[in-house]
């Protein structure tokens, strides 16, 4: 798997979407190694369908085995109406979401939302270091 360097501290907006497309297409694929390789060790996570935020990648990598483990998996997701911030070594995606999971069952669920991931320079490569998903308002599927 590649890492996404930057040769300076300041990043580009490609560099941004790059990083993006490698984490989405790890999330879309459930592949565990590959998704978590995107997030530094202290990344935090805000995700609307749980009661506390995470406070580390160990915390939401412990949620994540729990339900691979009941037999959860992603069979798409799809970023759309992305706006990247650079700030330095920093940089805010926003995106909206389109996801469907699934449980092993024949049907799918598949949920709209919106998702803020702060991308930062970490020993020269570029990682999520907080992650915020939200219910997109008036979105039934």
């Amino acid at each position: 798997m590649s890492t996404i360097t930057a040769p300076s501290a300041t990043l580009t907006e490609s560099q941004v979407h790059e990083a993006a497309d490698r984490l989405v297409a790890a999330f879309a694929a459930t592949d565990t190694a590959a998704y978590f390789a995107c997030f530094a060790p202290e990344a935090s996570f805000v995700f609307h369908t749980e009661p506390r935020r995470l406070d580390d990648r160990a915390a939401y990598q412990r949620l994540w085995a729990a339900w691979v483990a009941e037999g959860w998996r992603v069979e798409s997701c799809r970023s759309s109406a992305r706006l990247v911030q650079v700030h330095g070594d920093t940089a805010v995606l926003s995106h909206d979401v389109l996801t469907t999971t699934s449980t092993g069952g024949p049907a799918g669920t598949t949920t709209r939302e919106r998702e803020t991931i702060v991308f930062r320079l970490v020993d020269g490569e570029l990682l999520a270091v907080h992650e915020h998903l939200s219910a997109q308002p008036g979105e039934d599927i």
